[in-house]
């Protein structure tokens, strides 16, 4: 019998794998023609009978039962079945689609503005205090329209107004205890329309003419941000009741409304010089005594400038501003000194 002419092509530079020759040989001398396996329920490998079954791998195996026909019930019976009810989302499922109308109610009732017990006397008096808070927003803008019209003086006063409405909304949230996490941001909203917006509009119309309008702009522009700023700090800083870390917007404000209204014996260079350096002291890290620290000061401290008032307003306003100004760095260098020592 003649060799096949393929087998003659087992070379290096064959597309036939080498070693497929001599399994093709086997295969042909054995007369196999086919091998079918059957996969038991256990998964062992029976050879068909008829067939010679070499002692290989799968030969080793042990043949397993035949599984029994299955019964009439067993196939009526479906394999899986149907859900009695709508399918139940996982616990994981919620936090990545949005919730239905009942968890939205819950999660809407679950807010409240007004923390505590909900009484009709806490809410009078919430909404009294929220009602000083949006006051000295209104009063703000309205310091705004004036100071565009010209009407420079009615602004400052305006700006003192608002100083008002900031301290009494604080005030009487503490006294009746309706103080929240809402009202804190009522009055930081507010506080930068009254102090951050109005009161650099009110400087810019009391300058405009005498110092040139692109120093003045950067001035005004200096404190709203350094205002912004200031309450953004304030917001997330922890609160101490002696002293501020930079000075407060609403002292820095009243400051400017009165410069307004007493018309400094300052030139105006000198007024722009000093806008810019109580903004840049706004968001500076020196401790500044608040203004309940000031009040409790020993009386005898006051008859300077209770005398000086007397002789000179303006002159002692100017001395009063600059000395709580360099008030902060002396105190800061104090501290570092009692901490090094």
């Amino acid at each position: 019998m003649p060799r096949p002419p393929w087998r003659r092509r087992l070379t290096t530079d064959s597309p036939r794998p080498a070693g497929r020759g001599r399994w093709t040989g086997r295969l042909r001398r054995g007369r196999v023609v086919a091998r079918v396996l059957r996969v038991g329920q256990r998964g062992s490998v029976e050879p068909v009978p008829g067939h010679s079954a070499r002692p290989g791998r799968l030969g080793r195996r042990t043949a397993a039962a035949p599984l029994p026909p299955p019964s009439a019930a067993a196939v009526a019976t479906p394999l899986i079945p149907a859900p009695a009810g709508p399918p139940a989302w996982p616990s994981a499922v919620p936090a990545a689609f949005p919730p239905g109308p009942s968890a939205a109610a819950e999660l809407a009732s679950a807010i409240r503005l007004l923390p505590g017990p909900r009484t009709t006397t806490r809410r009078a008096w919430f909404l009294l205090v929220n009602a000083c808070t949006l006051a000295s927003l209104s009063v703000g803008v309205l310091a705004i329209l004036l100071a565009m019209r010209g009407e420079v003086r009615f602004a400052a006063y305006g700006l003192i107004a608002c100083v008002v409405f900031d301290g009494l909304d604080g005030m009487l949230a503490r006294r009746l205890g309706v103080a929240s996490p809402f009202g804190s941001q009522m009055d930081s909203l507010a506080d930068l329309c009254a102090f951050g917006v109005a009161a650099p509009v009110v400087v810019y119309a009391s300058l405009a003419g005498s110092v040139p309008g692109a120093a003045a702009a950067v001035a005004c522009v200096l404190v709203a941000g350094c205002a912004a700023v200031r309450l953004a700090r304030f917001n997330i800083s922890p609160q101490d009741s002696r002293f501020f870390s930079g000075v407060p917007t609403t002292m820095a404000a009243a400051v400017l409304a009165a410069a307004v209204l007493i018309d400094l014996p300052l030139p105006p260079a000198v007024v722009l010089a000093g806008v810019m350096l109580l903004a840049v002291a706004m968001v500076s890290s020196f401790p500044y005594a608040s203004l309940v620290r000031l009040i409790r000061l020993p009386p005898w401290l006051w008859l300077a400038p209770l005398a000086g008032a007397l002789a000179d307003p303006r002159l002692t306003f100017v001395a009063l501003v600059a000395a709580y100004l360099a008030s902060g760095p002396v105190l800061w260098l104090h501290r570092r000194r009692t901490a090094a020592a």
